[in-house]
């Protein structure tokens, strides 16, 4: 005997489904009374994206002027592409690009892995109150503000700090202001980076990682497996997904070199390895009022990391058939 056929999904009454463009009126007020608080919050969101997101994107015109803010947008002399053209002949271009470059590459190569380790540890540990506590203290120093975070890593890094006298006992040296040492900022920078958001960032592996189907594991003991086969064969397998959808948002912002940290801890001694774009696109715009060649910079910048992000999407999806789209 054949099976029944699936019986079919009610439509809604009052809605007019062969009206065309013409029932549109009427099936979103019929909508917009059935789901007021759906629309509500929407309304809400999209407010929000508008005001803070589309609308400024009209401020992208000052890289293509001479801007002043008495004439404002619309009376300000365009100059074209001479604002890109002053960034590129610029004599800072290859130190900004070189810096930027090796400190999102740095932070990429340590501070990406990082969470993901210290969550596979943590997943391993089974006495609950102590793993929560773990967990807690590594959450803390995320809410940190940066200007406290950087200030406990100047005086920690100062001459006479916990940390320079650390180092200084190591190598049988005197102890000297490590944040003067233009050789070690990029070090400095991204252990900060790591001290703060290490535990958070495990937050999301954390997740999947309690996702994962137990009985995997317990057929996999069954069969011989011990742990580090356990690791390579079940768990980062099942992980995966997520470990490559943060590496191409990760990618998209290796470009994107934070400028308030390093606001906090360069120096003009430091410039020479301290300096990126965003730090030069804050110096043009806030301190030389240069606001055409910093929106210039800032739009090349995020250029860049619109083409990272794609591309990265592309190769994952290629390789691995996971991507963001």
């Amino acid at each position: 005997m054949g099976k029944n056929p699936a019986p079919k999904a009610k439509k809604p009454q009052g809605y007019i489904y062969n009206g065309g463009l013409k029932a549109l009126p009427h099936n979103l007020a019929l909508d917009f009374k059935r789901n007021t608080a759906v629309y509500v919050f929407l309304f809400i969101i999209l407010t929000y994206f508008i005001i803070f997101c589309y609308i400024p994107m009209g401020g992208l015109v000052m890289a293509f002027e001479k801007y002043s803010p008495a004439k404002g947008l619309l009376g300000s002399r365009w100059v074209g592409m001479k604002n890109f053209r002053t960034f590129f002949e610029g004599p800072y271009l290859w130190r900004l690009i070189r810096n930027t470059v090796a400190i999102g590459v740095l932070d990429l190569l340590i501070n990406f892995p990082m969470p993901i380790i210290f969550a596979l540890i943590l997943n391993e540990i089974n006495f609950k109150p102590f793993k929560k506590l773990v967990q807690t203290l590594s959450y803390m120093p995320y809410f940190i503000s940066a200007v406290v975070a950087c200030g406990i890593v100047a005086m920690f890094t100062q001459a006479g700090g916990v940390i320079s006298e650390l180092v200084a006992s190591i190598n049988h040296t005197d102890s000297v202001n490590l944040l003067n040492q233009k050789q070690l900022f990029w070090l400095i920078y991204v252990l900060q980076n790591m001290w703060q958001g290490m535990g958070y960032g495990s937050i999301v592996y954390l997740s999947a990682l309690s996702s994962i189907d137990q009985s995997l594991y317990e057929a996999a003991v069954l069969d011989g497996a011990n742990k580090w086969q356990q690791l390579l064969h079940i768990t980062l397998p099942s992980i995966a997904p997520m470990i490559i959808m943060m590496l191409i948002l990760r990618m998209g912002a290796i470009f994107s070199v934070g400028a308030d940290k390093i606001l906090l801890l360069y120096t003009p001694a430091t410039y020479e390895y301290a300096d990126v774009i965003n730090t030069y696109v804050y110096r043009l715009g806030m301190v030389n009022q240069d606001y055409g060649v910093s929106t210039a910079v800032g739009l090349f910048n995020s250029i860049i990391g619109t083409i990272m992000l794609v591309s990265t999407n592309q190769i994952t999806k290629k390789l691995s058939g996971t991507s963001m789209f």
